[in-house]
């Protein structure tokens, strides 16, 4: 018996798969969405700004906005080297951020090997804890201790130096010398601590096997350090110390700012302060973007040549 015509069969149409950049959206879009706020604030604050720029090349007015002020070229930029006052500020920045970087690599290395030493670990943890907990303090806040213990009448040092020394008050932070000297120690001592923890994990790195040889062959702790534990750092060392040539006109604004005043502009200003005032206080807009800009663009190279130099003699990458 012959069976009659069979149904046919409607094959579903293959789905198209879908693509992958579609389901990675799907899955973390919550991420981006957390973001989200991060991203505005850096558009409004750190992108949008950029088009005030071109003040620089103008002869800004306010009131005139920037279409209608006047074009002046390079005339800021010139002033910027004929000027006593910027050449004073340019030297100034170079000379406390050199010595802030020096002191701020050689301090938090001795500070770990030291701690190293330290064979207790409650004691290693406790002292480590005390010395990075000034990092997370603002300079608003150490602003207001230093003036108050560095204070010619009344100040805590000012006493101890005249009671226990016979030595006459010092004017701290109304001497430009002294100044400079209070504004490296004192940013030594808020960051050493952080700066610290990045050492004590190199040196937790060193195979124990090493001092165990050395030990065998007779070394001494002094040997030890200075033949396994500083060879064992040097990388770390040599990347820290060469991504920080990028931060060489950086002297620190927040800190200066709140420690400060007219008595010491002459040897305590700097690029960002003097910029601060430029603009804010004289009104010299123009002027204060352009030396603006010019610290941007050193500083843009600086960082190039760092991390050339930090991939070349550390292996380092961001990448």
């Amino acid at each position: 018996m012959e069976s009659g015509p069979q149904p046919s069969v409607v094959q579903p149409a293959a789905l198209k798969p879908e693509s992958n950049w579609r389901r990675g959206i799907r899955k973390t879009w919550p991420l981006h969405l957390l973001i989200l706020p991060a991203t505005l604030i850096a558009i409004i604050f750190n992108y949008l700004p950029i088009f005030g720029l071109v003040m620089a090349f103008q002869d800004y007015k306010p009131w005139l906005g920037f279409f209608r002020s006047e074009w002046v070229g390079l005339k800021h930029f010139e002033s910027l080297f004929l000027f006593d006052e910027s050449v004073q500020v340019i030297w100034n920045t170079l000379i406390i951020s050199v010595l802030k970087i020096v002191c701020g690599l050689l301090v938090p290395i001795a500070i770990a090997l030291l701690l190293n030493e330290i064979r207790k670990t409650g004691i290693k943890r406790g002292i480590q804890t005390l010395v990075y907990l000034p990092h997370f303090l603002s300079w608003v806040i150490l602003g207001g201790i230093l003036i108050d213990l560095l204070s010619v009448k009344g100040g805590i040092v000012n006493r101890m130096l005249t009671d226990w020394f016979g030595i006459q008050p010092i004017f701290f932070l109304g001497d430009g010398d002294w100044f400079r000297f209070v504004v490296v120690v004192s940013d030594i001592w808020k960051e050493f601590g952080f700066a610290m923890i990045i050492y004590l994990a190199a040196i937790a790195g060193v195979n124990p096997s090493l001092y165990e040889a050395a030990e065998v062959d007779g070394a001494t702790r002094l040997q030890q350090t200075i033949n396994v534990t500083l060879p064992a750092m040097l990388p770390i060392i040599v990347v820290v110390a060469t991504l920080q040539l990028g931060n060489v006109l950086n002297a620190g604004f927040d800190q200066i700012f709140n420690l400060y005043n007219p008595l010491v502009y002459n040897k305590g200003d700097v690029i960002d302060t003097f910029v601060y005032r430029s603009a804010m206080l004289k009104g010299d807009f123009s002027f204060a973007t352009a030396v603006g800009l010019f610290k941007s663009i050193i500083s843009f190279a600086l960082i190039i040549v760092s991390y050339r130099l930090a991939y070349r003699f550390g292996n380092y990458r961001i990448f």
